[in-house]
Parts: C-alpha cells; sequence; structure tokens
C-alpha cells in the first residue's frame, strides 16, 4: 500500500471538517447532549468509518480492508476501555454536565495529537528496525497481564488520572480557583491574578491520561498492520465517536465486567502476531545466527474474526453476567 500525496491531503481535509463540524456543535450546544443526540451522531461516525474501510478495500484491496476493520475495532475497544477513567476524572473533578461535552473535545485532541507523534515514531520503527516487533510483542504481553491482574472494572486502578503526580503538582504549585468558567482554563481571580481553572486541571489529567493509553494502543495497531495511513486513520475514526460513546455509555461501563479480560486476550493475540512477524523477518544475531525463521503467519482475515469474536464474547458474557443489574447514577 502506497497511498499518495493527495489520498494523504484529502485524507487530512476530510477528516479536518469532520472534526471542525464536531468542535462548531460543542461550542455551540453547552450542555449535556441528548440521548437521540448521541445515538445519531455516533451511528454517523461508525457509517463513516465503514465506508472509509469499505473505500480501503475497493481501492487498495481486501488484505488492507481487513487490515483496516480490524485495527478500527482494537482502537475502538480500547477506547472504551478509555471511558472508564474519563468517567472517573469527570466524577473526582465534579465536572458540571453541561461543561463535560468542552472537557471531552479537548481530551480528544489531545489524544489526537499524542497518537500522531507515536504513530510517526512507531512507522519509522517498524520499517527501519525488524527487531522492534519483538519489544512491542514483549510490551503487548505485559499490557495483557496487566489487564489481567486488573479485577476493578471501574477502571480505578488504571492510574487515577485525576490524582497523578502533575495534577497534584499543578494543585501545589500553581494558583488554582474554584470557579468553572467553561473552556476556559485561566481566569482573573478576585484579587486580580491569573489562576488556573478546574477545567486546566482536567483537561491536564485527560491529556496525561492520553498519553498513557496511545503507548499501548499504538504498539498494538501496529501488530496488525504496519501502514502508517491505516495505523492514523483507524485511530482517529476511533476517537471520533469517544465523546458520544461517553455520554452513551457512561450508566452502562459497569456492566462490562469482563472487558479488561477481552482486552487482555486480544493484545495478548496481537502480541504472538507480532513475535510471528518478527521470527520471519528476524535479523539478530543471537536467534538462529540472525537469520529468519520459517514460523506460521496469522492471516488478516483471521485477526480480524478473532478481534470480532473476541469483544462479541466479551460483551454477550458481561451483559448476562450483570442481567437485572442498575445502572449507577
Amino acid at each position: 500500500m502506497d497511498p499518495s500525496l493527495l489520498e494523504w491531503l484529502l485524507t487530512f481535509a476530510g477528516l479536518g471538517v469532520v472534526l471542525g463540524f464536531d468542535l462548531f456543535l460543542v461550542a455551540r450546544n453547552v450542555r449535556e447532549p441528548r440521548l437521540r443526540e448521541v445515538v445519531t451522531r455516533l451511528t454517523c461516525y461508525i457509517a463513516l468509518a465503514v465506508m472509509f474501510g469499505a473505500w480501503v478495500w475497493y481501492y487498495h484491496g481486501a488484505k488492507y480492508g481487513m487490515q483496516f476493520y480490524a485495527g478500527w475495532l482494537t482502537e475502538y475497544s480500547l477506547s472504551v476501555d478509555n471511558l472508564f477513567v474519563f468517567v472517573i476524572i469527570m466524577n473526582s473533578f465534579n465536572v458540571p454536565r453541561r461543561y463535560r461535552q468542552e472537557a471531552l473535545f479537548v481530551g480528544i485532541i489531545l489524544a489526537l495529537a499524542f497518537r500522531a507523534v507515536f504513530i510517526a515514531l512507531g512507522g519509522v520503527a517498524v520499517q527501519q528496525l525488524s527487531w522492534t516487533f519483538y519489544v512491542f510483542g514483549a510490551f503487548m504481553a505485559y499490557t495483557a497481564v496487566k489487564l489481567l491482574r486488573h479485577d476493578d472494572p471501574t477502571g480505578e486502578g488504571q492510574g487515577e488520572g485525576g490524582n497523578n503526580f502533575l495534577v497534584r503538582f499543578a494543585r501545589t504549585h500553581l494558583n488554582v480557583t474554584d470557579r468553572w468558567a467553561g473552556i476556559r482554563l485561566f481566569v482573573r481571580d478576585k484579587a486580580g491574578s491569573w489562576a488556573i481553572t478546574p477545567m486546566f486541571l482536567v483537561v491536564l489529567a485527560l491529556g496525561t491520561t492520553d498519553l498513557v493509553f496511545a503507548m499501548d494502543s499504538i504498539p498494538a495497531i501496529y501488530g496488525l498492520t504496519n501502514q502508517p495511513y491505516l495505523v492514523f486513520t483507524a485511530n482517529v475514526f476511533a476517537l471520533m465517536g469517544l465523546r458520544q460513546l461517553f455520554f452513551l455509555l457512561g450508566r452502562m461501563l459497569s456492566r462490562l465486567v469482563y472487558l479488561s479480560q477481552g482486552l487482555a486476550v486480544i493484545l495478548g493475540f496481537i502480541g504472538v502476531r507480532m513475535v510471528l512477524h518478527a521470527l520471519r523477518t528476524n535479523e539478530l544475531s543471537f536467534i538462529n545466527s540472525g537469520r529468519p525463521l520459517n514460523v506460521p503467519e496469522i492471516p488478516t482475515a483471521a485477526s480480524l474474526l478473532a478481534v470480532l469474536g473476541v469483544l462479541a464474547l466479551t460483551t454477550v458474557a458481561s451483559l448476562y453476567r450483570t442481567r437485572g443489574a442498575t445502572a449507577p447514577e
């Protein structure tokens, strides 16, 4: 796959228009969105991703179309895991409901920026250093084990983004006001001095959380495709509907009790796929005298089916176990 400069520019332009329209809606409606609005916009974002994957499939071939879908589904499932921490951050700061759309949008923009950097660095690494897949594979295995050992389905064990080092430093060393001023990060206090608002702390917490999750998700998708174009677009489409998903699933997240285990299986599978790829292109002298090994390759179609199957099984099992449970307010 070799996307042209025009294809990149058109993709950036199209995604920019969608994000700009989303920003316009947020600025125009400073309130918690209604359920109908959330469902409509989320459906549109999912439809856009499906149509984009169909275009990739038609224009670049079935192999890359399946790689996009597998990467998008993986990133989307990891984004749902992000929501656990987002809920905790919003609740820990007592963010007024009318400002939550703005905070989430800023957090998503930060996530896009961080992931763009990691995608660029990861693309250079996988193209120039074949042994990078050994490192990525080991990191996926570590992340999978960490998820399996994480028993709290609310996500509180994942770092407590609202109480991390940077937030504590800001609270302690900077002039902080408790007055909310919408999306504004700085205001004048009663003495006339500049002070940071609670929204500044929320954005700081969301940004640092996004950075941590980017370190997990970018290696994961590079285990499914080594095409930076597909990695970037899959991440953008996964993040596009995250704000709507927050309001749609915010009260249902506690029912996804097996999400961490499902993600652990997916990341473990991707880690195995990475190591197999590294062995087939091996250049490390201490492994098979620096020669590639004849190990099996997991087809892209099998990867896509595995991701779909695990997500479906995880969701069904979670909903069955929590049937009759009342979603918390």
